[in-house]
């Protein structure tokens, strides 16, 4: 009962934003009657841009990302910006953020969450120079620009129109477009080639078409371009395995990399995710598992007191053991890439360098995992979202 009244205010809620819907959706509360409920207010209003957003929020966490996406551009025809609103706010921040999934930008809302800042999401599409030639004072009032949007092959032409405007912005400009469109998978292994302490296998981009099985060593990893989260990315053992890959793919373009085996000596794989902020590493979570392929959500976290041991004790010793042992790659990450917000996931290679798997300025961070598994977490993750709020308040000194 307790929880169709939480939904039933939420659903009355002007703007409900990402993290309380992603909260819901990762207790595994059914959050279908709030979808109903926002279907309805949609219903009674048809330019209630910000229930349909919200809607369109509540699709993709379901998993129905077509109709999540049609109904996302539907609330960006009617308005572009979308407000969580403080009491007295210390500074007010600008997002600019395009049209896609959950993976399309930065979540930024999870890092001013009870915080005293005012965020404003403001949608960025290809009409919008078309129309207006370029962004101008429309934009809602900022201290602060921070650009939300990810590195992929569709935001690609918004990050090379906004990278002029923002070079002659009148406000502090944070994670500027030119170096987001730098991270792509082949384009930031490139980046970091050569650095000391640091191995990031060469990624190449391939058309599906030259890809030659006998031109390769094995074993591989193999992914679609624009693929995350694990999707159809596989290990390949040998050409037959490499064949039989392409062969039930339907997508054109993929990403191939040398695999290195990183486990320990105990037989598992362990993946980090570290935020640099201002070049500060700070360590988001520890996945632990006996699979090459760790998602935090499949490693079994929640359902194994050992890993989470292990995982408090790095995350308690993190600034005097992993952080200082890679001090100089990270500082290499944060030079080489100009981001003033990127995650890195990696780990380490059996003779000590840092193995990279990903560097990228869309990575999810987050405090909503339970506390009653999870009560170290907390005090960490609070500590980097007041890194990250200090960052947009020095940007503006």
């Amino acid at each position: 009962m307790k929880q169709i009244l939480d939904l039933n205010v939420l659903a009355k809620t002007p703007f409900i934003g990402l993290v309380e819907l992603m909260r819901l959706a990762h207790a595994n509360v059914d959050i279908s009657p709030l979808g109903q409920m926002l279907i309805d207010k949609t219903a009674e209003n048809l330019d209630d841009a910000n229930a349909l957003m919200d809607l369109a929020t509540v699709l993709q966490l379901r998993g129905n990302r077509e109709l999540a996406l049609q109904i996302q551009m539907q609330a960006i025809e009617i308005q572009r910006t979308y407000r969580l609103s403080v009491k007295n706010p210390s500074l007010r921040v600008l997002a600019l953020m395009s049209a896609g999934d959950l993976m399309a930008n930065t979540p930024i809302e999870f890092l001013l969450k009870n915080s005293d800042i005012e965020l404003t999401q403001f949608y960025v599409t290809e009409d919008l120079f078309t129309v207006a030639g370029a962004l101008n004072e429309d934009l809602p009032k900022h201290d602060v620009l921070f650009v939300a949007i990810a590195e992929s092959e569709e935001n690609l032409p918004l990050l090379k129109q906004l990278e002029p405007i923002l070079a002659k912005w009148n406000k502090p400009v944070l994670n500027k477009p030119e170096y987001i469109a730098k991270m792509s998978r082949d384009a930031a292994c490139q980046l970091l080639a050569n650095a000391a302490g640091i191995l990031m296998p060469e990624t190449v981009r391939y058309l599906a078409e030259n890809i030659h099985p006998e031109q390769f060593d094995y074993p591989l990893i193999i992914r679609p371009v624009d693929s995350h989260a694990g999707h159809d990315l596989e290990k390949i053992e040998s050409s037959t395995a490499l064949n039989n890959y392409i062969e039930r793919q339907s997508y054109n373009e993929f990403f191939v990399a040398k695999f290195v085996d990183y486990r320990n000596a105990d037989g598992l794989f362990r993946k980090y995710r570290v935020m640099l902020i201002s070049g500060q590493p700070f360590l988001a979570h520890l996945a632990i598992s006996d699979h090459w392929m760790i998602h935090y959500l499949n490693a079994g976290m929640a359902e194994d007191a050992i890993k989470r041991a292990e995982e408090a004790q790095v995350m308690h010793d993190f600034n005097d053991t992993f952080a200082k042992k890679h001090a100089t790659a990270f500082k290499t990450i944060y030079e080489r890439t100009g981001l003033d917000y990127i995650g890195i996931d990696c780990s380490e290679t059996p003779n000590g360098e840092l193995l990279i798997f990903e560097i990228d300025s869309c990575m999810i961070v987050h405090a909503i995992d339970s506390v009653d598994l999870f009560p170290y977490k907390p005090a960490y993750m609070a500590k980097l979202f007041a890194a990250f709020q200090q960052l947009l308040v020095e940007s503006t000194f």
